[in-house]
């Protein structure tokens, strides 16, 4: 009687630590399931440029990120690092940065708001008779497009735009944008 109340004891015993042990198993395989879906709603694009003429060169590499808050919203930042060269009169590099917001008011439609900072460095070939450079230029670009998927087509305007010190050759610009 004796020994069959103490493998009873036991069983419940056993049974006690099984269930002790078992639910912070539960408990944990249940925190892993319930993942962030952050990721699900960033999406990556960019840009990369090459141009190349008479004794002239210029590279461009921009990538950017947004979050996709919904079907209407998304907001992000990119990076972006120019080298323009032309011989025998400059060497230019354009580091910087910009925060952007969009906004989709329709599927087709897609409304822009840009705002880059730029840092430009100029080393002027001696002969030119030019100082170098080394200066900090903002711009704000508003622009409208047509949204198909992931592609926008559009233009865009910077309304700070600054003939003598800006790194674009117009305050007007088309843009194709692609975000996956």
């Amino acid at each position: 009687m004796k020994k069959k109340s103490l493998i009873i004891h036991e069983s419940r015993m056993l049974m006690l630590l099984i269930c002790l042990f078992s639910a912070p198993l539960f408990a944990q395989e249940n925190n892993y399931s319930q993942k962030s879906d952050f990721w699900n709603h960033v999406r990556f694009g960019g840009g990369i440029g090459l141009s190349f003429g008479n004794n002239f060169f210029s590279g461009t590499l921009a990538p950017s990120a947004i979050y996709q808050f919904n079907r209407q919203f998304a907001l992000g930042f990119g990076l972006s690092g120019t080298y323009n060269s032309q011989k025998n009169y400059y060497k230019s590099t354009i580091i910087g940065g910009s925060i952007i917001g969009l906004f989709n008011p329709i599927n087709e439609i897609q409304i822009s708001a840009e705002f880059e900072e730029n840092n430009v460095s100029i080393d002027w070939d001696s002969r030119t008779g030019f100082a170098n450079e080394n200066y900090w230029y903002p711009s704000l670009f508003l622009g409208a497009g047509y949204h198909a998927r992931n592609v926008t087509i559009g233009i865009r305007f910077d309304v700070l735009y600054d003939n003598s010190k800006s790194t674009y050759a117009d305050p007007w610009m088309p843009f194709v944008r692609v975000y996956f």
